[in-house]
């Protein structure tokens, strides 16, 4: 737990008052005139409300609703919000396409353009609404950046769909694709699929890369606990959202930031949360982006140790049989963190936004415990959870786990790290899932599922060792030693080495810069230097 103790502030002290008071003032107040705002909203905490609104994407085509929702919530707590937009990315959309490519680099934009409307404004709190993969850990870099007052809320997961009388998501379609291909789906089978996975809005509705970072945030504390798991289109959501809008106003008068939340401790609890869920490979990358942003020293064989003594508990899709709207039925982040506490594998001392400890806030988990989506303890899925942290001459600075190949898809060399789901649907599809396995220093999606071995490090775009695979090399990848290795020979790669050279990857505008400043997938793929 932080040994910062929050404290009553004043007025005085809110950065707004700068940008707000005084004679010198009066054009900032004539501005903010025009856009509604009165004497007394002058007299108020200023509050951003960053939202991810866009119609490119069902993650997040609901969030205006729950941006106005959230404002509600300010105004009757006592505060003035300010909404601004951000950009949103779809991975599902863009998969297998160049346009992938601009996925994870679109997590640095909207972390930087948060930050940026936040100094600017000199906002005195701030909610932050995600939907999309990247803008959840893009939302929490963030508020670790600023560190004002603020939390972030998740919009939430969509609704299955039905496909020959079962629940489908957007994996079913990917891995659709596959089977078409095959001949073990017809055409007009997939398109069928295609037309009921997706019935609404909210993101997608497994255990994939979304729904992991938003029950990890919550397991963290920097979501409220319960938020992220109400699906997007519940009823409860409104006064979710609401909640989350008073909640922000008390964090102001409280000075409850960020950083008194987000700690190395609460970090491991979020690790521990994704590996007792079965989560995305991506919470690697993200939970370290977070570290560094916070300047807390977090090293990716962390995630190793920590899922190692942490069981799989809750059988969720990809791998498992239930969705997200069903693990929210069954208690959700709260009901783990009971059972995960009651273990001995959390740390139930550290603070959450709304100032009880972990501890205090899964007192009273409730849920339907008829539906199996979240096992005991003594009856886990498995013993150890979903991730593990490979090493190897192949991979001498660490590779993710959930396991041909595929390179110079890394950070620099895309740039921007695609996922892989196009090409592991298709395999699982085809039903080759048991015998191939993928080799790739990119990412792969939440919704992957298989023998994937991905982030490797160093990529092979900056000359790691994977750039001098060639077609026919033997390649071991041994779990249960955290090994991924080739048997040719040292004098061979060392002999391909010297015929090797790197890849021209200038780029124009965003690209370009991304690709000249992102760190090793390793270090979390961000383009900022580490927080302090």
């Amino acid at each position: 737990m932080s040994n910062r103790t929050s404290q009553q502030t004043s007025s005085a002290e809110w950065p707004s008052r700068t940008i707000l008071q005084g004679r010198d003032r009066a054009p900032a107040r004539a501005m903010l005139r025009a856009v509604g705002l009165k004497d007394e909203d002058f007299e108020k905490p200023l509050i951003g409300v960053a939202n991810s609104w866009s119609e490119t994407t069902p993650c997040n085509a609901h969030l205006d609703k729950i941006g106005g929702w959230v404002k509600e919530g300010i105004r009757a707590a006592g505060g003035t919000p300010l909404e601004f937009n951000t950009i949103v990315v779809s991975d599902a959309i863009t998969m297998g396409t160049i346009g992938m490519k601009t996925s994870l680099v679109s997590r640095e934009v909207v972390a930087d353009s948060v930050e940026l409307m936040c100094e600017g404004h000199m906002f005195d709190g701030i909610v932050t609404i995600s939907g999309c993969d990247k803008t959840i850990p893009a939302m929490v870099m963030a508020l670790v950046r600023v560190n004002r007052p603020g939390l972030m809320l998740y919009g939430g997961s969509i609704m299955p769909g039905r496909f020959q009388g079962h629940d489908v998501t957007i994996q079913d379609v990917f891995e659709g694709v596959g089977a078409c291909a095959a001949g073990r789906m017809t055409p007009e089978e997939l398109d069928d699929l295609e037309r009921n996975a997706c019935p609404a809005a909210g993101a997608c509705g497994g255990q994939f890369t979304a729904n992991t970072m938003a029950t990890a945030f919550e397991m963290m504390g920097i979501s409220p606990m319960g938020s992220g798991s109400v699906p997007a289109l519940d009823p409860q959501k409104p006064e979710t959202a609401r909640e989350c809008g008073r909640l922000v106003v008390s964090m102001i008068h409280e000075n409850r930031r960020p950083r008194d939340v987000i700690t190395k401790t609460s970090i491991e609890n979020a690790v521990a949360c994704v590996a007792a869920t079965g989560g995305s490979t991506n919470a690697v990358l993200h939970l370290l982006a977070v570290a560094r942003e916070a300047g807390i020293a977090f090293d990716i064989d962390e995630f190793d140790a920590i899922s190692e003594r942490t069981p799989l508990i809750a059988d969720l899709k990809p791998s498992g049989r239930y969705t997200a709207p069903d693990f929210h039925r069954a208690g959700g982040v709260q009901r783990l963190a009971r059972l995960l506490l009651d273990a001995g594998r959390l740390s139930g001392d550290t603070m959450t936004v709304t100032g009880k400890t972990l501890e205090d806030e899964a007192i009273g988990a409730v849920g339907d415990e008829t539906l199996d989506v979240i096992r005991s303890i003594n009856d886990p899925i498995k013993p150890t959870g979903g991730l593990a942290i490979l090493r190897g001459n192949l991979a001498p600075d660490g590779c993710v786990v959930k396991v041909f190949g595929i390179r110079y898809e890394g950070p620099k060399g895309g740039p921007g790290m695609r996922e892989m789901l196009g090409v592991t649907g298709a395999i699982v599809g085809a039903g080759l899932g048991a015998d191939v396995a993928l080799l790739t220093d990119g990412r792969f999606s939440g919704a992957t599922r298989g023998l994937m071995v991905g982030h490797v490090t160093p990529e092979a775009a900056v000359g790691g060792p994977i750039a001098l695979i060639e077609e026919g090399d033997p390649i071991t990848i041994d779990v249960k030693v955290r090994r991924v290795d080739t048997t040719v020979s040292d004098e061979e790669l060392r002999r391909r080495r010297k015929r090797w050279s790197a890849p021209d990857i200038r780029r124009a505008g965003v690209m370009g810069k991304y690709a000249a400043l992102v760190s090793s997938a390793s270090e979390g793929a961000v383009t900022s230097q580490p927080g302090s």
